[in-house]
């Protein structure tokens, strides 16, 4: 990989490699990219079961790259296969949601404890938003509660357990970002 080198006196930022597994994980991913206002590159539409460190890597070669990027793997946990194959890539941080990534937007509206399906989620979603949700779309009612209420589902799903359905520790991604957007100048 090429090294990404800061001017005299400039302080380099972070790049963000987002590996997801679908069209929602990726408008979400994207909707943070907006927010942030960070470098953040979404590789997504891998399957579970292609995705790997030698994938990653392979993607990577040839790009600028830095020390202080840092690699994502965002996908549901919902399926044993995928998610051992996930756990076996030590190069990347799993950011995970149980039954699937809408519990990570149901959590912006309550405490979910309960186990449920990802359609459970998403007609939780229907009834909290007021709105037809659909999967790969995230329309305005739901960008104001990410944006609002973005605190208090870090808070609900630092209390799930990792990988368990309902869960979702997504909250490592919001707080990686947080923390880089304040390191920012």
């Amino acid at each position: 990989m090429n090294k990404r080198q800061a001017s005299k006196g400039k302080k380099i930022n972070p790049h963000f490699w987002v590996f997801c597994e679908g069209k929602t994980e990726e408008v979400y991913i994207q909707f943070l990219r907006s927010e942030y206002r960070l470098s953040i590159e979404i590789i997504s539409k891998i399957s579970g079961l292609n995705i790997s460190e030698r994938y990653i890597s392979s993607y990577k070669k040839g790009k600028p790259a830095h020390e202080k990027d840092k690699d994502f793997l965002v996908y549901d946990a919902d399926v044993p296969e995928v998610l051992n194959k996930l756990l076996k890539i030590s190069s990347a941080t799993l950011v995970t949601s149980n039954p699937t990534i809408e519990l990570w937007f149901l959590l912006h509206y309550k405490n979910q404890t309960a186990t449920l399906s990802g359609d459970d989620c998403i007609k939780e979603l229907n009834n909290r938003n007021r709105n037809s949700y659909r999967k790969g779309i995230i329309d305005s009612p739901l960008k104001n509660k990410l944006k609002e209420k973005c605190v208090d589902a870090c808070k609900r799903s630092k209390q799930t357990k990792p990988f368990d359905n309902p869960s979702s520790n997504m909250y490592i991604l919001i707080e990686t970002l947080e923390s880089a957007k304040k390191g920012k100048q």
